[in-house]
């Protein structure tokens, strides 16, 4: 009901309008709002699904196995072994006392311990190593600090383990 001198409101509806989409048997098909999905992109989708993250959070210190798929952010403390299928970030900060393989390990924060790394190795300028590295590639930033025996660009069974050389090392102090 309008007032005297005012202009009947129109109400504006709440949601977009629906499309409609006129089928070859002429009948009309109504799709709710929202973007269009071919069946092809929808169960691409539902078939791949993205890695998963779990996180050990700063201010945490846990003491056991760590063991899975996927992937892993440590920012506290971790004692233990890690052995994923995915990729393993110790952020700066965090610690890891123990072994750690993963596929691409990046180190920001410290590994007290052996990391095998059957892809890559990544140092961050705070990443620190106590311990050996083994890994497919190595990429290191200036301030990270290692100490350890390190290999890394051999492919798996390129090399036999070798003793060391008579001549003892070349960074003999």
């Amino acid at each position: 009901m309008a007032l005297f001198g005012q202009q009947p409101r129109k109400e504006e509806p709440a949601t977009k309008p629906e499309r409609r989409v006129e089928s070859p048997s002429e009948r009309v098909v109504t799709f709710p709002p929202g973007p269009v999905r071919r069946m092809e992109e929808q169960s691409m989708t539902m078939t791949q699904p993205k890695p998963s993250e779990s996180v050990l959070a700063a201010g945490l210190t846990i003491e056991g196995k760590i063991e899975g798929n996927g992937n892993i952010r440590v920012a506290g403390r971790f004692k233990g072994n890690v052995n994923v299928k995915g990729e393993l970030t110790i952020e700066p900060g965090a610690t890891i006392d123990g072994e750690v393989n993963a596929e691409v390990v990046l180190v920001g924060g410290e590994v007290r311990g052996q990391i095998i790394s059957t892809s890559r190795v990544e140092f961050k300028e705070s990443g620190t190593l106590i311990g050996d590295l083994k890994a497919g590639s190595l990429t290191v930033a200036a301030g990270s600090k290692m100490r350890g025996k390190v290999e890394f660009g051999w492919k798996e069974g390129e090399i036999e383990d070798a003793p060391p050389s008579e001549g003892g090392s070349a960074f003999a102090r």
